[in-house]
């Protein structure tokens, strides 16, 4: 991966849009392959790689300037990538537990799932539905929330265990 010019670096850190974009396009096509290898699906490496420099965007000037940009850049992609990963696994794990017909052909399961989010209360729903609908990070989710990012975890892991027990029958007034 060729390291882009110091001085472009800190035109981009110093805000310069066009600085930025050059460097986009001169290591778009290095961290893409990187994180296709990384994550093995090509349209999630497209994405984790619009979240990368997205995520570069946001934080350029924590960059120090004495390391490699392609170091600390790679970085980034390796986070976002093992993010993406995760959220990847939590959505097979989520699929795997949930009554089937699968709710997308089945109104009523719909409508189930409608019901049993509606009875969670907004303190367990609202991060449940940041992570897991809006695809936001636990940390994104807390900072949206304004809470810390265990009382996320710790928030969602209840509201899937209630959601889990209302769904398989269990207890009607779990929620």
């Amino acid at each position: 991966m060729q390291e882009p010019d110091p001085a472009l670096v800190q035109r981009a850190r110093a805000g310069d849009d066009a600085a930025f974009d050059e460097i986009v396009r001169a290591l778009r096509g290095p961290v893409v392959r990187y994180v296709d290898h990384l994550v093995r699906d090509h349209a999630l490496a497209e994405d984790v790689t619009q979240e990368t420099f997205v995520r570069c965007h946001r934080n350029l000037h924590r960059f120090e300037s004495e390391g490699r940009f392609t170091t600390w850049l790679v970085q980034i992609a390796r986070n976002a990538g093992i993010d993406a990963i995760r959220a990847r696994d939590r959505h097979a794990r989520a699929w795997q537990r949930a009554p089937h017909p699968a709710p997308a052909s089945d109104p009523h399961a719909r409508a189930e799932i409608r019901a049993a989010l509606a009875g969670l209360p907004a303190r367990l729903r609202e991060p449940l539905l940041l992570v897991e609908i809006t695809g936001f990070s636990y940390a994104e989710a807390a900072e949206v929330l304004g809470i810390p990012e265990g009382t996320v975890k710790s928030r969602i892991f209840r509201a899937r265990r209630l959601l889990t027990r209302w769904l398989d029958g269990g207890d009607d007034d779990a929620l």
